[in-house]
C-alpha cells in the first residue's frame, strides 16, 4: 500500500507529464521518427507509469487519479505496440469522405475565408472593369465565345436545333475535369510560394467570374447567366476555393508564424489536411464536369432556366450541409472518448 500518496504523486507527476508530452507530440506529427534516445525514454516512462498504476491500484480512495493514469498507460501501450505505420496505411474511403473530409474543411475554415475574400476582391475588380470599359473583355475573358455581345450568344444558344455535344459528351466532360483539376492543383501547389502564387491565381479567377457576371447582367440576361452557370458553377467555384484553401494551409505552414518547429515538421503536420482537401476538390470537379457537359449546356426551350436554377440551388444547399454538418457527430464522439 502507498503510505504517503501526496509524496508519491509529487515524485511521479513530472514523469507522467513528460510521457503525456511525448505522446501528444507523436500524435500531432505522425511522420516523426524517434531517435534511439527518445525511444528508450518513451519505453522507460511507459514502464514506470505502468508500475505506478499497479501501485496506485492498491489505494482504493483515488479513483480519478487511477483512471487518468490508466488512460495514459493505454495511450503509451498503443503507441509502442500498435504499429503506427500499419495504422496509417489503412484507408477507409467512406470514413474519409463522410468524416475526415468535412471535418478537415471545418478545421481549416480560416484559410477558406481568406480564399473567399481574395476571390471577392477579384470579382469586384473584374466587374467594375467591364462596367466601366466593355472593351476590357478582350483581356479578361478566357474564351472567345465570351468576348461578343451576350444577347447574341443567348439568341444563338436558344435557337440551336442540333445537339453540338452529341456523341462526345463524355470526352467533353473528361476534358473539363482534367483541366479544372489541373488548375486547382496548381493553385494548391503555389502555396509553396508562401501563398503569393495562390493569391494571384485566385484573384485572377475572381476577375473572370466578376467580369462574366456583370457582362451578362448589363445585357439583361440574368436568367440565361444563372441557368448556365449554377448547375456546374455552384460546385466548380467552391471546388476551386477548397483547392485554394489547401494552398493557404500549405503557405501558413511555410511561413510558420508562431510555430517554433522546423519547416519540415510543419509541412508534415499539415500534409494530411492538404491531401484531404485536394481529394475533396477533385471529387467536386468530377461532378461539376459531368454537370457542365450533360446539363449546363442545354438551354431554353430544351431545358427551362427555372429548372436549371432550382437544381443549382439544390446542389448548393447539399454542399453547404455536407461541409457544414456531416461528420460532426462522429468527430464529437471521438473527442469525447479521447
Amino acid at each position: 500500500m502507498i503510505v504517503d500518496l501526496s509524496r508519491f504523486v509529487a515524485a511521479e507527476e513530472p514523469h507522467w507529464r513528460r510521457l503525456d508530452d511525448m505522446l501528444s507530440a507523436l500524435k500531432s506529427d505522425p511522420w516523426h521518427k524517434l531517435s534511439l534516445a527518445e525511444a528508450r525514454e518513451l519505453d522507460v516512462l511507459y514502464r514506470r507509469a505502468s508500475a505506478d498504476l499497479a501501485r496506485l491500484a492498491t489505494f482504493s480512495g483515488e479513483r480519478d487519479l487511477r483512471q487518468r493514469l490508466e488512460r495514459l498507460v493505454a495511450r503509451a501501450y498503443a503507441e509502442i505496440h500498435g504499429g503506427r505505420g500499419e495504422r496509417r496505411a489503412r484507408f477507409r474511403p467512406w470514413h474519409w469522405f463522410s468524416v475526415t473530409l468535412p471535418c478537415t474543411f471545418r478545421r481549416q475554415i480560416g484559410c477558406l475565408g481568406f480564399a473567399v475574400l481574395v476571390t471577392i476582391a477579384g470579382a469586384l475588380f473584374g466587374g467594375v472593369a467591364v462596367a466601366v470599359d466593355p472593351a476590357a473583355k478582350q483581356v479578361i475573358m478566357p474564351f472567345p465565345h465570351l468576348i461578343g455581345d451576350p444577347r447574341e450568344r443567348v439568341a444563338e444558344e436558344e435557337q440551336a436545333t442540333e445537339d453540338r455535344l452529341a456523341g462526345h459528351k463524355a470526352t467533353f466532360a473528361g476534358q473539363l475535369m482534367v483541366h479544372n483539376i489541373q488548375v486547382t492543383l496548381t493553385v494548391l501547389a503555389l502555396g509553396m510560394t508562401w501563398g503569393v502564387g495562390t493569391i494571384l491565381l485566385v484573384f485572377s479567377n475572381g476577375i473572370m467570374i466578376g467580369a462574366i457576371t456583370v457582362d451578362y447582367l448589363m445585357a439583361g440576361e440574368p436568367a440565361f447567366l444563372f441557368g448556365w452557370l449554377l448547375p456546374h458553377g455552384i460546385i466548380e467555384i467552391p471546388a476551386m476555393l477548397v483547392g485554394a484553401q489547401a494552398g493557404f494551409v500549405l503557405a501558413r505552414a511555410m511561413l510558420g508564424r508562431g510555430d517554433g518547429r522546423r519547416m519540415g515538421a510543419r509541412l508534415r503536420a499539415v500534409a494530411d489536411d492538404v491531401a484531404t482537401l485536394a481529394g475533396g476538390a477533385a471529387l467536386m470537379l468530377v461532378w461539376a464536369g459531368a454537370m457542365e457537359s450533360y446539363f449546363s449546356q442545354y438551354h431554353e426551350p430544351v431545358l427551362p432556366y427555372a429548372i436549371k436554377i432550382a437544381i443549382g440551388i439544390g446542389e448548393g444547399v447539399l454542399l453547404v450541409y455536407f461541409y457544414g454538418f456531416v461528420g460532426r457527430r462522429s468527430a464529437e464522439g471521438k473527442a469525447a472518448r479521447g
